[in-house]
């Protein structure tokens, strides 16, 4: 069975290193991207805050050495997901099963004065660039904005303003500046209460601004102020910006999304189109946008197309949950662990920051560096 994915994030590694360790040489698995390495997400904090560099936390996707997996690094022009087909800029990609895992796509531009009176620190490019910024803040008022709804990872909103407070600390220059956060959402985690109150008491504690409910919809470059949904503004001389999140508009040109995004079965992953997946970012399924869901995704689809290989009817159903390590600052982090499910109510509980659960986020990087890379990696 020819199965190919496209994408290699969390969602597209995992389906590939399921699918290796289940099957071998025969998994024939086709792992299709257009970039030369994966970062993972919250390695973007750790270079945006001087712990580590960029060429450290990058994982070139030619390391990648499993039975039953070639890596293709190309452009993807056009997905027929009636046919299973793929053309890309190395050919075109017939398959038995397809597996669509490509992400969302952040697009800091679309937001205007964002690029001109702002940083993206979403992107690779942007966090690495923001990195430059604060290490030359002297001080002023800092503003952590999001600009759309949904966007990756919810904590990291939060994480960015608790490190933002930190860092200016540790430079001597917290004491003439502001750190304000917005965000559209009622609180910081809103699927758990505990971990809410626990980052809303933090903030209190480090006088840092909180303005729940509040989308950035433009920055005003000459008058230096963010705007706001609903006509307010909010003055800044650094703002920190969660850029407009699309799906690929190769996805988009597909014919496989409704309103925006790919719609799936929330059990089983399928869409749709016989024999086409989606997993991660790029899909409607309810979860938030975060690596770590589209890993568990992608762990269902692999154990469904391993049982269809073997001849069994496949069983595996995908349990919405997922866990988020959420940075205090401090060398202190906290643990959330969420579940999504179908028609209920989202629910979620929290463990509170400490050394130990820094620890336990470090382990959780390396092991996923030394499962699809075959690489011993530290985070820092």
């Amino acid at each position: 069975m020819r199965v190919v994915v496209l994408g290699a994030g969390f969602g597209g590694l995992e389906l590939a290193a399921r699918l290796s360790e289940e099957l071998g040489a025969a998994a024939d698995v086709v792992l299709i991207d257009g970039a030369d390495a994966f970062i993972m997400g919250f390695s973007k904090l750790d270079v945006m805050f001087g712990r580590t560099d960029a060429a450290a936390v990058r994982h070139p996707y030619s390391a990648i050495d499993k039975p039953g997996v070639r890596f293709v690094q190309t452009v993807i022009r056009a997905i027929d997901p009636a046919a299973r087909r793929v053309e890309t800029d190395a050919g075109a990609f017939e398959a038995d099963a397809l597996v669509v895992a490509l992400g969302a796509d952040l697009d800091p531009a679309a937001t205007p004065g964002l690029t001109e009176a702002g940083i993206d620190f979403y992107t690779p490019a942007g966090a690495f660039a923001a990195r430059e910024v604060l290490e030359r803040f002297d001080g002023g008022r800092v503003v952590v904005g999001v600009t759309s709804t949904p966007f990756k990872c919810p904590p990291a909103p939060s994480e960015t303003a608790l490190l933002v407070h930190d860092l200016l600390t540790r430079r001597g220059v917290r004491d003439r500046s502001e750190v304000a956060l917005a965000m559209p959402l009622p609180s910081p985690v809103p699927p758990a209460p505990s971990a809410s109150h626990s980052l809303l008491d933090a903030f209190a504690e480090r006088d840092i601004e909180w303005h729940p409910g509040t989308l950035v919809r433009g920055l005003d470059p000459r008058r230096r102020v963010a705007l706001l949904e609903g006509g307010g503004e909010m003055p800044f001389d650094l703002f920190l910006g969660v850029p407009v999140h699309r799906v690929p508009a190769v996805v988009a040109e597909s014919g496989m999304c409704v309103d925006g995004w790919i719609p799936v079965d929330p059990l089983t992953l399928e869409t749709a189109y016989p024999g086409v997946y989606a997993v991660g970012d790029v899909t409607s399924v309810g979860t938030p946008k975060a690596g770590v869901f589209s890993e568990r995704q992608a762990a269902v689809v692999a154990d469904r197309l391993v049982a269809l290989q073997r001849g069994e009817e496949p069983g595996a159903t995908y349990d919405g949950t997922g866990v988020c390590y959420v940075e205090y600052g401090g060398d202190r982090v906290g643990r959330v662990e969420v579940t999504f499910r179908s028609g209920e109510a989202p629910t979620g509980t929290f463990d509170a920051p400490s050394e130990a659960l820094a620890a336990g986020k470090r382990e959780f990087g390396t092991s996923r560096a030394r499962r699809w890379f075959g690489r011993e990696w530290s985070a820092f």
